[in-house]
């Protein structure tokens, strides 16, 4: 579902201004009167956090009282042992934002130990326990928070966000005394520097996305705690605007953080992020839902919908066998607890939404939640006791079947950030773009410290049964060079991280505009998008094509007016195009060079264990079989890692290198608060390098889970290369009946038995039933895409919106309406007319 601004608005009346989701499911509450009592809020909020009596009584959550236990003993003991300027030993105070947002999730991992509910223990009700908490806040506000001119240093999210979440839950966990709410209530609105008059500002570039939720939830829980219902309902109607679906043509508040109606999730107004800050929006949300629960504050059915709609079109065709792609993590690819942890969160979320949402999506949400979390999901990471009692529920429950939400056979166009997803029964497919739109990589506060070319045409080809955290996640991103990346063209050059050239985690020049969270810093450092507008694809039921330009980022473009000490790089030049079929990805590549340095093309990259059992094999292009590494001009390629393979077979000649290296590195050279323990892997590349001044194209097919004898009968019928150049990309594959291209250039481009109108993206399937087509513009810049079909009339099979069929002498004339469709694919069928 989606939901615009208007429609929001049309259910949170300005006299009441809110109201969101169903009250409290049937299996937990009745749907009685409602009130709107602060109270009810705060024991929903205790709930969650840390539990009932009745989910704290079942065994499957005897382990997560445990660890509160144990994590509650562990910080009173260093609360014992703590020096002059500490609260825990270990953790200064005075000049680190970070510990001292660690220091207060102490205190509240302290307060669960002691608000718990179920059995008992020497710390449940302490109430020295909860007045030695209550002591400790109040020293750390009039030591090292209360005073406005001494605090706001470091990040501002720990300030406006992180403190205020731990703070917020510590002080309803341990019925804090009205003054220490006040006090705490007071100096947090003073915090909210991004805001306005220490609330919400809609107009700030802080107060956006996932953000906001955060902010929005903690004012709830503020408003609770004083009893204000006014405050309760203006952090909801603020909170509520989260929901709405972007439109781009249309920005509210000039925001373009959240969720579009292709499932795309951007924050940081340029980052793909649905695989971070995007499951910490899902998890926040349905929290709030939950503190809503029972309450006159929850009336409406609508936003249950919505969530839904995002779990079924944006997350999970992003989840693979229990693991979260990379393609959507932003700088979080360079943490340890990626992958499967991300799906850990996801699947809390939706076991918690089933309980709000009607019998028929329950019952699909239950079964994707049983299908998705593996056997293995870490359900002690969940927040809430209550969501693993659930879970343990639904897993219980023999009459749920596990069921994805989506088919098996997929391919997803997420245009409004750049992304592309392919999905059959054994592999999943993912690649990662940029535009003038969409950031290229992310880098922020010592996170993924080599992120250059992770937006620039890179895949991962997960394979079914495989554990993904040998293949990908951060031992990937460890061992295989940053140049490197599976998909990637890059000139042979070094570069340097950020705290390399600078120094420091940013680039530190207040004086040209630069500080920590600056606009500046933002656009130049943290997430530059690219300088090329094409970028995009069309499908065609589960058919997909995909283009993009390669191009220099907006730093490099804007290197003239940047200061004379900062670091910007040049690109290399490439026109790719990724056409997502059954068996094969077919990859063109054209156009690739640059005038003064070498290029490497990586056409794959794959990881092992140290002691796997690798091979290569393959035939050579004049038949003779070959195996083993070096310099090969192959017809086909085989890499196999055990149950693991990928076959390579190429559509032209192309001399390339073969290598499989054993790699060690660190951890911290990718995140500098990583562990440094080492990680070691066997690295495979097949590789494709080209001197300075030179121009090539490459064209072949990766073929998921090959076998030697498919691989073999490979027959080059099978798939036509049509074009290959910088201005049209194109192939046929016969058995599919499926012409697949990519226009770059404007103009009329010419391929058997049609032409294009470019730029633009366009898949044609022929079939005895009649034809169908589908066109979308990469650019999002066109109002119209014209498709000629020669040969013969033919007419539409039922009338589509957008697209005017015209009878011509030589065929039938497609006109494609592209006008605001930010990308969306436009497809028709066709029959024929006799």
């Amino acid at each position: 579902m989606d939901l615009t601004r208007r429609r929001l608005l049309s259910f949170v009346p300005a006299t009441a201004l809110l109201t969101a989701v169903n009250p409290a499911p049937a299996a937990h509450a009745t749907r009685g009167a409602t009130t709107a009592d602060p109270g009810q809020l705060l024991a929903n909020a205790i709930a969650i956090y840390a539990g009932t009596s009745a989910s704290n009584a079942r065994p499957e959550v005897a382990a997560k009282l445990t660890a509160m236990d144990n994590t509650a003993r562990t910080w009173l003991s260093a609360l014992d042992r703590a020096g002059t300027g500490e609260l825990f030993a270990g953790l200064p105070l005075g000049t680190s934002d970070p510990n001292l947002s660690a220091s207060y999730q102490h205190l509240y991992e302290m307060a669960l130990a002691y608000r718990r509910p179920g059995p008992t223990s020497d710390l449940q009700g302490n109430e020295q326990l909860r007045a030695r908490i209550a002591e400790k806040l109040v020293w750390l506000h009039d030591s090292y928070y209360g005073d406005q001119s001494k605090g706001y240093y470091g990040n501002w999210f720990t300030w406006e966000i992180g403190i205020s979440t731990y703070v917020s839950k510590t002080l309803a966990l341990i019925s804090a005394p009205a003054d220490l709410v006040t006090r705490y209530v007071t100096s947090m609105d003073a915090y909210l520097r991004n805001g306005k008059d220490g609330d919400v500002d809609l107009d700030s570039r802080f107060h956006t996305g996932a953000n906001l939720v955060d902010i929005t939830a903690n004012r709830v829980l503020q408003g609770a705690l004083l009893n204000d219902d006014a405050r309760i309902r203006k952090a909801l109607q603020d909170q509520f605007t989260v929901f709405a679906t972007v439109d781009p043509y249309n920005l509210q508040h000039g925001v373009t953080d959240g969720y579009y109606a292709d499932g795309s999730f951007i924050q940081h107004a340029s980052v793909a992020y649905t695989g971070s800050y995007g499951k910490g929006l899902l998890s926040r949300v349905v929290q709030t839902i939950k503190v809503l629960a029972g309450t006159e504050y929850a009336q409406s059915d609508d936003l249950v919908g919505v969530v839904q709609g995002w779990v079924e079109h944006g997350f999970a065709p992003l989840i693979f066998e229990g693991w979260m792609m990379e393609i959507v993590k932003g700088r979080a690819v360079s943490r340890t607890g990626t992958g499967y942890d991300d799906v850990a969160v996801i699947v809390e979320a939706i076991v918690d939404l089933a309980d709000y949402a009607t019998a028929a999506d329950s019952a699909r949400l239950k079964a994707f939640a049983k299908f998705t979390a593996r056997p293995t999901i870490n359900v002690n990471s969940f927040a809430s006791p209550v969501s693993i009692a659930r879970f343990a529920d639904l897993k219980a429950d023999a009459s749920i079947a596990p069921a994805d939400l989506n088919p098996a056979e997929l391919s997803t166009a997420f245009n409004a950030m750049d992304r592309t997803v392919h999905r059959r029964p054994g592999y999943a497919f993912a690649l990662a773009r940029n535009s003038s739109r969409i950031s290229k990589y992310e880098y922020m506060s010592g996170e993924n410290l080599m992120p250059w070319f992770q937006g620039d045409g890179a895949h991962y080809l997960y394979l079914a049964g495989q554990d993904q955290t040998q293949a990908f996640g951060i031992d990937y991103f460890t061992t295989v060079s940053p140049y490197a990346l599976g998909g990637v063209t890059a000139p042979v050059e070094t570069r340097k991280s950020i705290p390399e050239l600078y120094g420091t985690a940013y680039y530190d020049n207040a004086a040209a505009g630069f500080t920590a969270s600056s606009e500046s810093q933002n656009t130049y450092v943290y997430f530059p998008v690219g300088t090329n507008a094409y970028s995009g694809g069309a499908t065609l039921d589960a058919y997909g094509a995909a283009g993009w330009v390669q191009s220099d980022d907006f730093a490099y473009a804007s290197r003239e007016t940047l200061p004379d000490d900062f670091v910007t790089y040049r690109n290399a030049s490439a026109t790719k195009s990724w056409f997502l079929l059954d068996d094969e990805i077919v990859v063109l590549a054209a156009g690739v060079g640059d005038e003064t340095r070498p290029v490497t093309t990586t056409l794959d990259t794959r990881i092992a264990a140290p002691t796997a059992p690798v091979t290569i094999t393959g035939t050579r292009h004049d038949g003779t079989p070959w195996t083993g590494t070096g310099a090969v001009t192959p017809r086909w390629l085989r890499y196999t890692n055990g149950s693991a393979s990928v076959g390579y077979h190429f559509l032209q000649p192309a001399e390339l290198s073969v290598d499989l290296q054993a790699v060690t590195r660190s951890r911290r050279v990718v995140r500098t608060s990583n562990p440094d323990s080492a990680v070691s892997k066997q690295v495979f590349a097949l590789t494709a390098a080209q001197p300075a001044d030179s121009k090539r194209t490459l064209a072949y097919a990766l073929v998921p889970n090959a076998t030697e004898s498919a691989m073999k009968s490979y027959q080059h019928g099978r798939l036509t290369l049509l074009a290959n150049t910088p201005r049209l990309q194109a192939v046929h594959h016969l058995g599919l009946q499926l012409t697949a291209a990519n226009a770059f250039g404007p103009g009329i481009h010419n391929l058997p038995g049609l032409s294009i109108d470019g730029p633009a993206s366009l898949l044609v399937r022929r079939q005895a039933s009649g034809v169908e087509v589908a066109v979308s513009d990469p650019t999002t810049e066109r109002d119209t895409i014209t498709i000629n079909l020669r040969a013969q009339y033919l007419k539409p099979a039922a009338a589509v919106d957008g697209v005017q069929v015209t009878r011509t002498i030589t065929g039938t004339r497609l006109t494609f309406s592209t006008r605001h469709t930010f990308g969306r694919s436009l497809t028709i069928r066709l029959l024929p007319a006799w």
